[in-house]
């Protein structure tokens, strides 16, 4: 593999406390070296950003789910051109539900190289796989569904842990999944009686097992099977007046826990899109922010981390595994709706939004997105996401830099508001000067992801022996004062380097590159329980065979990145 020379860039790499410095990245086969020979290609990078590839935790690019949401959404393709196949690049289209083809062009545009899809139903991981290894350049990997899952929910009322480990072991091996994913723990399943889980404490029809009890029980097992990443939470009440305090009640579950596992990983519990369950008030009428009382208690607890969720004020596609939310959002806006209920494992709902700078409430949760993300005390547990594409498309990602960087940029959003008075008033973002860092937004966007996902060691950073993923922005951090330049530099990155092969070019995609597919092989102490369940399960319930559903990484997988891991002891 050719050499390369990244010489005279600004580098701010959290993972070695580089904080703007002027420095050269060498690359040799791959990855991240101390010097490479004189026959190295050059890439002056004099007076431009230089930062690892960025790393998105938490984003919906694949699976059944999506494609639902193209088929379910003609309209959007209108809202961006389709742009015209060209050099290495397809044919792409579609804005808040793109293409797998747009998906990696925007994410390198971006300066992207590593995303995780967030919420993989294992029924339908042959699907999610399938559209991943479409997915050209990223490297990806897959969350599966546990939250509402009938075996885990059986195994936890039990308190029969060794059973829900051994079972959560091998589904992570037969959809070749990543990690714990759980949403809306027992309120999706509850939905299937037109319920919900509103609280940690309410029961989950039929099994009477609760969220906390849920929540508690994968927590643990996480833990016992020393997976990379930690638990992922979708937590209840999604999206509604008062669910702050659910939050908090969630957040608390974790207290004591501690990480056990061999990726560098020292948290417990991620809470995802946080901004949708930080809210105050009783009804939409007295809706107001709890940000900075969620922020507050996540900056104690050293044992947690978040994704923000951010608010763009966009036209999108909400789509989640919360079921009984997207039932709840469709009768407030009254557009069309989908919703699916995957066997005995979880289900979803679609529904288009629009966040309208004219309406107080999405003007309250642009707010709190930004208010939660300025209060953080360390960035390394605090990410940036859109919960792609709830809050807004991830294409966005340079916009709340922007505004995360400048308060000039967020004080000209409020004065487009109609109802400015009245969103400021409703969260303490007005009252927050704070603009982040180059550096602080590393952070949010390369090593904290990584860490979290137990790739901190591989990826995040520019430190030698590292994977050279490596991105080049058109932006210079001792000159540029205009808030405008930095979401067109960082949607536009001049160079982009994947795995040591040069992707972007002067701003122009010249490779597809070699993405790979991560996934999680946990070995167990075999279970006849399980084995016997399992069998009589697919017997009585699932309408396809064992057979039929697992995944086999050579046929569904491009270029498999397996991890395995001894949870044996």
């Amino acid at each position: 593999m050719s050499e390369i020379l990244i010489k005279n860039g600004f580098v701010f790499d959290p993972v070695q406390g580089i904080k703007g410095d002027k420095k050269d990245i060498a690359v040799k086969d791959g990855v991240i070296v101390e010097s490479v020979s004189s026959a190295a290609k050059v890439i002056d990078a004099s007076g431009m950003t230089v930062m690892a590839g960025g790393v998105d935790i938490h984003s919906h690019v694949a699976g059944a789910k999506v494609n639902v949401g193209r088929n379910f959404r003609p309209e959007d393709k209108l809202q961006a051109a389709y742009e015209p196949a060209r050099g290495v690049r397809h044919m792409a289209g579609g804005n808040s539900v793109p293409t797998v083809f747009k998906t990696a062009y925007k994410y390198a545009d971006m300066g992207y190289t590593t995303v995780m899809e967030a919420a993989m139903p294992p029924l339908y991981a042959r699907h999610t796989h399938e559209e991943m290894r479409d997915t050209p350049i990223i490297d990806q990997a897959a969350l599966p569904l546990f939250g509402n899952n009938w075996f885990v929910l059986e195994y936890l009322k039990n308190g029969e842990l060794e059973n829900a480990k051994n079972y959560i072991a091998w589904l992570l091996n037969s959809t070749k999944g990543y990690g714990i994913k759980c949403v809306n723990p027992g309120g999706t399943e509850a939905w299937g009686w037109g319920l919900n889980c509103m609280t940690v404490n309410d029961p989950v029809p039929f099994f009477e097992v609760t969220p906390k009890e849920i929540v508690n029980g994968l927590l643990d097992v996480n833990e016992a099977l020393h997976l990379p990443h930690s638990l992922h939470l979708h937590g209840n009440n999604l999206g509604n007046p008062g669910n702050y305090t659910t939050t908090m009640d969630t957040l608390k579950i974790a207290e004591g826990k501690k990480a056990d596992n061999a990726f560098g990983r020292d948290t417990v519990l991620h809470h995802t899109h946080i901004q949708f369950h930080s809210y105050g008030g009783t009804t939409w009428a007295d809706f107001e922010s709890k940000g900075a009382e969620v922020m507050d208690y996540i900056n104690k607890n050293d044992n947690l981390t978040c994704d923000i969720g951010f608010v763009t004020l966009d036209e999108t596609t909400t789509m989640t595994g919360d079921g009984p939310f997207e039932y709840h959002l469709t009768a407030l806006n009254h557009l069309k709706w989908a919703n699916t209920d995957v066997e005995v494992e979880c289900g979803s709902g679609i529904v288009p939004y629009v966040y309208s700078k004219d309406v107080y409430v999405c003007g309250v949760q642009w707010s709190i997105g930004l208010e939660m993300a300025l209060l953080a005390k360390d960035h390394m547990r605090c990410y940036l996401t859109t919960d792609h594409p709830n809050a807004g498309p991830f294409t966005r990602y340079p916009r709340v830099m922007k505004w995360l960087m400048s308060q000039k940029a967020r004080d000209e959003v409020f004065a487009t508001m109609k109802n400015e008075d009245k969103v400021r008033d409703r969260s303490t973002l007005s009252n927050i000067d704070r603009e982040l860092t180059l550096y602080e937004i590393a952070q949010m966007t390369r090593a904290g992801p990584a860490k979290t996902l137990g790739l901190g060691g591989k990826l995040g950073g520019l430190k030698v022996g590292m994977q050279a993923d490596i991105a080049v922005y058109p932006y210079n951090p001792e000159t540029e004062s205009d808030p405008e330049q930095i979401e067109w530099a960082f949607s536009n990155a001049k160079y982009l380097i994947k795995s040591g092969e040069i992707i972007v070019n002067d701003s122009e995609i010249v490779s597809n590159g070699n993405k790979q597919t991560y996934w999680v092989n946990v070995a167990t102490n075999p279970s006849k329980q399980v084995e016997h369940d399992l069998n009589e399960y697919f017997r009585k319930y699932y309408s396809v065979s064992r057979r039929n559903y697992e995944v086999d990484e050579h046929a569904f997988m491009k270029n498999p990145n397996v991890i395995s891991i001894d949870a044996t002891q």
